[in-house]
């Protein structure tokens, strides 16, 4: 497995992002992305039903889908793995290994867990973009990726939820903890202009210095979850593989994408950039 994802790295990094682009094109995408598990009560996960039906009986689809779905998704997306792994259809089986990966590193967000995403109900806008990408981009190439030997995970939409109910129990750390700093810390000195990595407008952003501090309240918590999140994603991958009978994956490795196959990716990408922007709804 580890040679076949290797061999096929460019294709997983660069479609890694594709969930997020369908959201600008396909309206029923952005619930994937997130549960507000706070809608639910304090302690959502003892109420919400795991399996789909038990959960829109209970609560009705529309409902599920204003508050997100994203446990759900990466059920989903497991499967379609499973079935491109028995089919041997190297295409199929990135883009669901990619797709999976993406809602499984979500779920492993703590904001992406609450109605309170951004901060803006707490005046604390901006929060989200501090906590997944500013932090990860000052610090990320200090910290220590390697996290073992997948594993094999019996249930996949408990495992999912799992997830969601420990990146859930962060919540209150990450918005608390950024509230007492930002009431401590200097103000002339919380934000940077900075140029932007393609192009030349500037852009506000948090402070390399308020990041830090932040990063040590947290105690390590971003690198905590993204290594959470890769020892996830490897092992919702192998679980799949192996659920599909371990299909040799040698002889997928070096063959070529069918005319269909190149069709079909180059229609995703017209799809994005045709500029045909939905509005988005959640997080």
């Amino acid at each position: 497995m580890s040679t076949f994802y290797k061999a096929n790295i460019e294709f997983i990094t660069e479609h890694a992002v594709s969930a997020d682009k369908r959201r600008y094109v396909d309206s029923t995408e952005a619930p994937r992305h997130f549960l507000d598990a706070d809608h639910y009560g304090k302690k959502p996960f003892s109420k919400i039903p795991q399996h789909w039906e038990d959960a829109v009986h209970k609560y009705s689809a529309d409902t599920l889908d204003k508050y997100g779905t994203v446990p759900w998704a990466i059920q989903y997306n497991y499967y379609k793995l499973v079935k491109a792994f028995k089919a041997h259809d190297t295409t199929d089986i990135l883009e669901a290994s990619a797709n999976l990966g993406h809602y499984v590193a979500d779920a492993h967000v703590p904001l992406h867990l609450t109605m309170n995403y951004n901060g803006q109900l707490t005046g604390q806008t901006g929060i989200h973009a501090l906590w997944e990408s500013r932090i990860p981009e000052l610090f990320g190439n200090q910290w220590n990726y390697y996290v073992g030997k997948a594993r094999y995970i019996d249930n996949p939409l408990q495992e999912a939820f799992k997830i969601c109910s420990s990146s859930f129990n962060e919540v209150d750390s990450v918005l608390r903890f950024e509230r007492v700093l930002s009431l401590k810390f200097p103000a002339d000195k919380k934000y940077t202009i900075e140029k932007q990595k393609r192009g030349l407008k500037m852009d506000t952003l948090y402070s390399e210095a308020y990041c830090l501090a932040y990063q040590k309240m947290l105690n390590g918590m971003v690198q905590r979850r993204m290594r959470a999140s890769i020892l996830s994603v490897g092992s919702f991958w192998y679980s799949a593989w192996v659920d599909a009978g371990q299909p040799d994956l040698n002889k997928l490795i070096a063959k070529p994408l069918t005319i269909y196959q190149k069709k079909k990716i180059a229609a995703e990408e017209a799809m994005y950039r045709s500029g045909k922007v939905l509005a988005l709804k959640g997080h």
